[in-house]
């Protein structure tokens, strides 16, 4: 191949027409019989050929072709969103049932406010027996008072008509009560006899109880009224040892003796006057 050169490639005169055309026939010649050349009827492969044109006037290269605009794809049609899942909607309700509930929540209602009712009835009725038997008790606790103020009123009375009756047993036994030889003018003796005294104690001294030791020999002084058969009907602490558990005891004893023995007489002192020692019991 030859060098081209810038004068080849440069544009020719008008003169120079001929010259092109002949080399174009030449090179189209040579085309024409490389392709009869090439035609091979056998079955081998023919071998290639290759060939080099060359235009002899200077060619403007012809504009890109430009791309045909892509078509539009169409846009397909939105997907149409799935819908929510919604619940069933809830059968409907169930009248006879709701009347039914109305009718037992009415029904225990009114069973609760009776219940109520009654257990007020009940501490109301309780409340009133409870008063009714306090005051039961308040009218039994005074009648028995009355009738123990009764019953100690009658005993006085009692004890007030058995000295009324001694009383006047004295006095009528009063007009000489002196023994048979008896040289007094009086309508009875001033005194009871010597050893009186002595038998008295000596009655009262088993019922002395006391066991507690005392400085000395304290003197408790007791006055005794006696009735004529000998019933003691009284006694008063005259004058006191000084120790209470002797004061105590001896009229204790007293009370326990409750009968005085007669004097030699068949008399009975209506009142005494009795003196009392530890040491001498």
């Amino acid at each position: 191949m030859n060098a081209t050169t810038l004068d080849d490639l440069r544009p020719r005169k008008p003169g120079g027409l001929p010259r092109a055309a002949v080399l174009a026939l030449i090179a189209h010649g040579l085309l024409v019989l490389a392709l009869s050349l090439s035609v091979n009827w056998r079955t081998s492969e023919p071998a290639g050929v290759e060939a080099e044109l060359w235009a002899a006037v200077p060619q403007i290269a012809a504009p890109r072709a430009v791309p045909p605009e892509p078509t539009p794809t169409p846009t397909p049609p939105p997907k149409p969103e799935p819908q929510a899942k919604t619940e069933p909607p809830p059968p409907p309700p169930n009248r006879d049932a709701d009347i039914a509930r109305e009718k037992r929540e009415q029904k225990e209602k009114l069973e609760k406010q009776r219940l109520e009712e009654q257990r007020k009835e009940d501490a109301l009725r309780k409340k009133k027996e409870r008063e009714q038997e306090e005051k039961a008790q308040a009218e039994a606790d005074k009648r028995e008072a009355e009738k123990k103020k009764k019953a100690e009123a009658e005993r006085q009375a009692k004890q007030e008509a058995i000295r009324r009756q001694q009383l006047d047993r004295v006095m009528a036994e009063a007009a000489g009560t002196g023994a048979p030889g008896s040289t007094g003018t009086a309508a009875q003796s001033a005194g009871p006899s010597a050893s009186y005294a002595g038998r008295i104690k000596a009655r009262i001294k088993p019922n002395v109880v006391f066991g507690d030791e005392v400085d000395g020999n304290p003197l408790a002084s007791v006055e005794v009224k006696v009735a004529p058969d000998g019933t003691i009907v009284g006694r008063r602490l005259v004058k006191s040892s000084g120790v209470p558990a002797w004061d105590e005891a001896v009229l204790r004893a007293i009370d326990k003796t409750e009968v005085l023995p007669r004097d030699t007489d068949g008399r009975v002192p209506s009142a005494m006057l009795l003196d009392f020692r530890p040491r001498d019991f």
